[in-house]
């Protein structure tokens, strides 16, 4: 994901230093003419914005307020833009952190798989004050193909990111205890997949969809581990909020049974597996 966002800004005309734990996986960028740094913090000289694009809470804590972090080395005034998937919680000690060190902070994950971000197709939300979003939008535009401002608070970005991913989930919830019904009943899941591909022309149906009728969850594109990452994170939100969200617990207890048998590296739409085991299949 990160490596084909980085590949629009670069695209977009934008000068870009990039950094990633494992360096290879930087190294093709630099053909592109982005330089590769050997730090997070070398990353930041001289930048206006430094955006983050990691797995979870703790990759995000480690990158910022470790050794050789952003939080040391970003200069006054510049500002952290994070469009990593992450809890309302560590989006506000951000928010925090950041303002005391006289750094802008904005939230802005994004929704899409890798492909999407490689054809600048996300979705990018945005929260934060209004002219940092102001200022900062042309990347979110370079990125993707729509970026929405739904707020002030940088967390309430999270917030919509986290309750849209369960409505992905739902669906991979949904297609899975459907495929497990159609296949007891003797009918194709392709064919079922074809009928609700027309009836809902979504490209998220269409893409999951896919990878469950066929069985194909490896390699995984967004893997099942993140999926539960992010049911916990939603369940965690809603507590928050004193907002019940019954479905969430169920789609979460699924992930946690996929996990269980072993699939936390194969992709999201493996959890149709959990629902063939509930069927006898």
């Amino acid at each position: 994901m990160g490596a084909a966002m980085a590949g629009n800004l670069l695209r977009a005309g934008h000068e870009l230093t990039v950094y990633n734990r494992s360096r290879a996986k930087s190294e093709t960028l630099a053909k592109d003419g982005a330089r590769v740094a050997d730090s997070p913090a070398e990353a930041c000289h001289g930048a206006e914005a430094v955006l983050t694009m990691l797995a979870d809470d703790l990759a995000v804590e480690q990158v910022v307020f470790g050794e050789s972090g952003i939080a040391g080395a970003l200069a006054k005034g510049a500002a952290h833009i994070s469009c990593s998937t992450i809890s309302a919680a560590l989006s506000r000690r951000l928010t925090s952190e950041h303002a005391a060190r006289g750094h802008g902070y904005l939230s802005a994950p994004v929704f899409g798989r890798p492909e999407a971000a490689e054809g600048k197709k996300l979705l990018v939300v945005m929260a934060g004050p209004n002219d940092l979003v102001e200022r900062f939008r042309p990347l979110g535009d370079a990125m993707g193909r729509q970026t929405y401002h739904v707020g002030s608070a940088p967390w309430q970005a999270n917030a919509v990111k986290l309750c849209g991913n369960f409505m992905i989930l739902s669906m991979v919830e949904s297609l899975g205890e459907s495929f497990a019904t159609m296949r007891k009943a003797g009918i194709a899941p392709q064919m079922f997949l074809e009928i609700m591909n027309a009836l809902f022309a979504s490209p998220v149906y269409a893409n999951y969809g896919k990878i469950m009728a066929n069985e194909e969850f490896e390699p995984a594109a967004f893997e099942l581990k993140l999926g539960l990452k992010d049911a916990r994170l939603v369940l965690a939100i809603a507590e928050e909020c004193g907002s019940p969200m019954p479905a969430a617990s169920v789609v979460h207890n699924h992930l946690v049974s996929a996990m269980a048998h072993g699939q936390e590296k194969q992709d999201l739409a493996s959890v149709a597996r959990v629902h063939a085991r509930n069927a006898g299949l």
